[in-house]
């Protein structure tokens, strides 16, 4: 396998990207393989429903489903090749209903890329062997690390794009540029440019269309949480039983809050969760105990710490230890083969294992951090 999409990735020998059969965040040769496809496929994809939005008439389950399909290869999001088997299927099948759709529109199918008309192998073994046409830096000889170091730039970005769009579109924040946009950029990832003029162009675009997405989160945000204020966190553990919710899924933590009121459990935060503290909606739930714990690295020592179960929501999940490995759940995008997923919102699992466990012994003296110094907050206090 060959990866460079994240910073983890420098080598001993000076190189950049993990090229051995395990990458540094964990991730297997096998899953790496088949991401490669699923975004071979998502660029199909993309290109037909990029056509549909030409149109005027896009297919909303499509859009979404590129969204999270996006999200999953995104680094430690998801490390489970049994996903990624079933993504890559989904994807060939929405693509195929994309292309009859155009078709019973009448619009003539000339010009696909190779990625549009892809028929990925029924197994896993034989998915596998079509990896090769999918990888990162396929055409290297051909085109040169410039232009291969340019597209990869375009799709990672287009990665975050999505990743930020899917967490405003599960608040109910959707906004019909953003998936035309984020189907134009696999649209013209699927015909593998080689001009380095239009990849720069392309890629300005994107950061455009970034400021969409990033305007749509807040509005996701704020719009169910209110808007953040200064917020003095606990970061000192109080006696008693105990979750634990990494990522930044806000919808998640706040569903995770419902179904834990009167339960007598305490939830905290860690990582990236932090800021969630500053949303009024969340800081009312009395049971929102606090943070635990620093930054995503350190998630191996702190989860093996941490008396209760975790909930993992997005991105940062790092090969889980024996040690907590039977009481780590994974929610939305994120996935690690043996662990528990949570489907339909149903988190009575966490909540049986959170009882069982003996949770924090006492409380300590209290130590706390600041948040919630977002944009209104620091606007606000502006001098006439």
């Amino acid at each position: 396998m060959f990866c460079f999409q994240c910073e983890q990735t420098a080598r001993q020998d000076g190189q950049a990207g993990c090229a051995s059969a395990k990458g540094v965040c964990g991730k297997d040769e096998t899953t790496a393989d088949l991401q490669d496809l699923l975004i071979y496929q998502l660029k199909g994809l993309g290109e037909l429903s990029s056509r549909l939005h030409r149109r005027g008439t896009p297919d909303q389950d499509a859009d979404s489903f590129i969204l999270y399909a996006l999200f999953t290869t995104l680094t430690n999001v998801n490390f489970d090749r049994t996903v990624f088997v079933k993504l890559i299927a989904e994807a060939a099948r929405r693509r195929d209903g994309l292309r009859g759709a155009l078709e019973a529109a009448g619009e003539p199918l000339t010009g696909l890329s190779a990625a549009a008309h892809f028929a990925p192998a029924a197994d896993l073994a034989g998915l596998l062997a079509q990896a090769n046409i999918a990888s990162v830096r396929a055409g290297l000889e051909l085109v040169g690390e410039d232009v291969i170091g340019l597209r990869a730039l375009l799709l990672y970005g287009l990665k975050g794009v999505a990743a930020y769009a899917h967490h405003a579109e599960v608040l109910g924040e959707q906004r019909a540029e953003i998936y035309a946009g984020i189907a134009h950029a696999l649209d013209v990832l699927a015909h593998d440019p080689a001009d380095i003029g239009l990849l720069l162009e392309e890629a300005l675009a994107l950061g455009q269309l970034n400021l969409t997405v990033m305007e749509a989160l807040d509005a996701a945000n704020t719009g169910s949480f209110g808007q953040p204020t200064p917020t003095r966190v606990r970061t000192s553990p109080v006696a008693g039983k105990a979750i634990l919710v990494s990522g930044h899924d806000l919808r998640d933590l706040h569903k995770i809050l419902e179904a834990t009121q009167g339960t007598g459990i305490n939830i905290y935060t860690h990582g990236e969760m932090l800021p969630a503290h500053g949303y009024p909606k969340l800081h009312a739930y009395p049971h929102l105990a606090g943070n635990y714990g620093g930054a995503w690295q350190n998630q191996q020592q702190e989860f093996s710490d941490f008396p209760g179960p975790i909930v993992m929501t997005s991105n940062c999940l790092i090969e889980p230890r024996p040690a907590y490995r039977n009481r780590i759940f994974t929610a939305g995008p994120v996935g690690w083969p043996g662990l528990r997923h949570i489907q339909h919102d149903d988190y009575a699992q966490v909540i049986q294992a959170a009882q069982a466990m003996p949770g924090l012994a006492e409380t300590a003296p209290e130590t706390s951090i600041l948040v919630g110094f977002a944009r209104e907050a620091v606007l606000g206090r502006r001098r006439p």
